[in-house]
């Protein structure tokens, strides 16, 4: 497989979703991503869920989708001779990523000024609840976190709900997966000054701090009105119409940010005349009237089902299906973008299908070429890579050094 990052090796120390998430979007563009597994395996190997038959169960959907494209060690870090192969592996790597809680890789001995002496080019980067003291030391820093603490933290469940009094979890894993994302960017932001300088540097993503930027939409509301913005259901607070509508057979997505939009819409549902009507004249107008501006839509929307509208609106007006993911496999879009793609599954016959990268280049396309490993799977390989005969290897594994 082709890679923009083909030849970049990738130390990864990360366990849940946050750092496999970003490793795992590495490892898709090409880099030789090495996971280290505790000895007994990455916790999440456990999760499901798991395919019907898979008696072996070497891990569940959750590791399997983001996990692949990695290669798999496992390696006691608190023993000295474990340790010791971190620094080696280090010697040569371009990147290094962990998720741990601040403090707990400088007790380990192995912190970023530890391993940036070992190879002052690396590029550490680290995914914590709160960050990191090195760039700014929160008074919730010893706090763990999890998604749907940053979600809530950072602002995306006080304005997800049916009702200003009812906020809402998101489904995706956004407090995780979004930090991941950035984390991403800041390393190969922080490894193309490397390319160019030779000098590496600490990178430290917060995942509250990374929620909050995603809902950048909320500080300047706040700032311009001094108001808290609050759920507000399935409509958008500035653009209008701009949400969900119901239709014969399930839910719609409709969206007018701009008037020739509304002038489209209202001319193809049959009511030319809102178009020269002041109440509706500009996105404004027909925000300050949001609730008749609504109900004008949804009239339509009820009558019809989804693939009425769709052939009625689908070239003129922004509109989409809300789809389950039974819809998400039938569809042809999908199918043109291949965007799932199936994976063998140790311990049955029978694939698995994950969901694809959605970065595509033309020079360099990347994509899903391997599925996730099993514990310690690459390990021989790896540490025969540092020079390590096969007696020494395989007494590292009896002592439980290494898996």
């Amino acid at each position: 497989m082709g890679g923009a990052l083909a030849g970049t090796r990738v130390i990864d120390l990360t366990q849940m979703l946050a750092g496999p998430y970003c490793t795992m979007m590495l490892a898709d563009q090409g880099a030789e991503v090495i996971k280290i597994e505790p000895i007994a395996g990455d916790p999440t190997r456990s999760f499901g869920p798991f395919q019907e038959g898979d008696t072996d169960r070497h891990f569940g959907g959750y590791f399997q989708s983001t996990n692949r494209n990695k290669m798999s060690i496992g390696i006691d870090l608190k023993s000295p001779e474990g340790k010791d192969l971190l620094i080696k592996l280090v010697e040569d790597a371009d990147i290094l990523v962990e998720n741990f809680r601040a403090g707990v890789m400088d007790r380990l001995g192995v912190g970023y000024e530890t391993l940036s002496e070992v190879n002052p080019r690396l590029v550490y980067a680290a995914i914590r609840g709160f960050g990191d003291p090195r760039t700014g030391a929160s008074p919730y820093i010893d706090r763990p976190a999890f998604d749907v603490v940053a979600q809530a933290m950072g602002g995306a469940m006080g304005i997800t709900g049916p009702d200003a009094h009812t906020p809402i979890k998101l489904g995706p894993g956004i407090g995780d997966i979004f930090p991941a994302a950035m984390s991403a960017f800041g390393i190969l932001a922080a490894y193309h000054h490397t390319v160019r300088t030779g000098q590496g540097q600490f990178v430290d993503v917060a995942m509250y701090d990374a929620v909050v930027a995603l809902c950048e939409r909320i500080v300047y509301q706040y700032s311009y009105s001094g108001k808290s913005p609050v759920p507000e259901g399935n409509q958008h607070p500035i653009l209008c119409p701009f949400g969900v509508f119901t239709a014969k057979d399930g839910q719609v997505t409709i969206g007018c940010p701009r008037d020739s939009f509304w002038v489209d819409l209202v001319t193809i549902i049959g009511r030319p005349e809102l178009a020269a009507d002041p109440k509706f004249a500009t996105n404004n107008d027909r925000l300050a009237h949001r609730e008749e501006t609504v109900a004008i839509v949804e009239e339509w929307t009820r009558t019809r089902t989804k693939a009425e509208i769709s052939e009625a609106l689908g070239l003129r007006v922004p509109f989409g299906p809300v789809n389950t993911a039974a819809d998400i496999y039938a569809d042809p879009h999908i199918a043109a973008r291949e965007m799932l793609v199936d994976v063998e599954n140790p311990g049955t016959e029978q694939p698995v299908t994950i969901a694809a990268s959605p970065i595509r280049m033309t020079a360099t396309p990347g994509g899903v070429s391997r599925r996730a490993p099993l514990t310690g799977e690459d390990t021989d390989r790896v540490l025969s890579r540092l020079g390590l005969a096969n007696d020494e290897i395989a007494d590292l594994k009896k002592r439980r050094v290494i898996a």
